[in-house]
């Protein structure tokens, strides 16, 4: 089995930080973390050195048929978003998205996506101040302003800046599994998982104090016990706070409601019983606090498209590749 190709493009003016987003997550070696050996490929308009907007001079070996073969393709951002781009990139983007391969737009790369005419008819996400403007250019995509990212199974798009990080680690996630996407959140530092659905902007907290410590306390509790029935006004009162004053700090401070936050750190703990253990259905629901099996797959349903029990099947289909491949590369 050969190694999962990730082509990004980069282009004159392009931002480092934009580009360095899919380098971090894609372009290490994160074997040691449980996930694949990419393959990662830089690609331009033709092969040569990229100039970025902060002065520095970026080599891409390879041109757009780079895309070519790639599992995975990423646009990182856009420049000039009132220009379409050029023609020879917009058919390569479709010819991989015909091909089969995954096509990610980070921030305003989004914009060149639809000019690929690959989200008509579909949501999208983008930077939050450039998304009027994208819907005035396609009004047959569903543009929302408010999210981190937008998953439609063969197109993914993000908002701005940082949520490109939260939408890589998405796609690591779907692809690779809740385990290895968690410990590559430790390992770069960042939020294990924000739920695409999640505000785009969140008020955080100025300074920690007293309150906000027991805030903290409180949430760090609920997930060492989330086989437990934690019920909104056990946790406020548990935070020393009342249900009102929990519930709007709760929606500055995290981007969601406690319900669909509770909801989603019992899915990801899910996911991680069905990787690591042989635990039954009704093990793995009762533990991570879903009460029934039936229940389980409900959640699973509604917010992965799929059963527990495939979920199960097709990351340890994904993990015998992994070995064979390990095996094959050291032999």
């Amino acid at each position: 089995m050969t190694d999962p190709i990730i082509a990004v493009l980069a282009f004159d003016g392009i931002s480092p930080f934009h580009l360095s987003v899919p380098c971090l997550v894609f372009g290490e070696d994160r074997t040691a973390l449980g996930l694949p050996r990419f393959e990662f490929r830089i690609c331009a308009g033709k092969p040569g050195p990229v100039h970025t907007e902060a002065g520095l001079t970026v080599a891409a070996p390879h041109g757009l048929e780079g895309f070519d073969g790639a599992d995975i393709v990423i646009i990182p951002s856009w420049h000039h978003l009132a220009e379409p781009p050029a023609p020879l990139l917009m058919e390569a983007l479709r010819q991989a998205h015909r091909r089969g391969a995954l096509i990610v737009g980070l921030c305003l790369g989004t914009f060149a996506i639809a000019a690929a005419g690959l989200l008509s008819g579909r949501g999208a996400a983008t930077h939050w101040a450039y998304a009027e403007r994208l819907q005035k250019l396609h009004p047959d995509i569903a543009v929302d302003a408010s999210v981190l990212y937008v998953d439609n199974g063969d197109v993914v798009t993000s908002a701005g800046v940082a949520a490109g990080l939260d939408c890589c680690l998405h796609i690591v996630r779907a692809r690779y599994g809740a385990e290895a996407a968690l410990r590559l959140a430790r390992q770069i530092v960042l939020s294990p998982h924000r739920q695409g659905g999640q505000a785009q902007f969140i008020e955080h907290p100025v300074a920690r104090s007293a309150d906000a410590d027991r805030f903290t306390q409180a949430l760090d509790a609920v997930r060492a016990t989330l086989g437990e029935t934690h019920s909104l006004d056990r946790v406020a009162e548990a935070a020393g706070l009342t249900r009102r004053t929990f519930t709007r700090r709760f929606q500055k401070s995290i981007g969601t409601s406690f319900g669909e936050w509770l909801t989603s750190q019992r899915i990801e703990l899910a996911q991680r019983l069905l990787e690591a253990t042989e635990k039954s259905m009704d093990v793995v629901a009762f533990e991570a606090g879903f009460g029934s099996a039936t229940s389980l797959r409900q959640h699973f349903a509604a917010r992965l498209r799929t059963s527990p029990a495939q979920y199960r099947r097709e990351f340890s289909q994904r993990a015998d590749q992994d070995e064979r491949m390990a095996h094959a590369l050291s032999s």
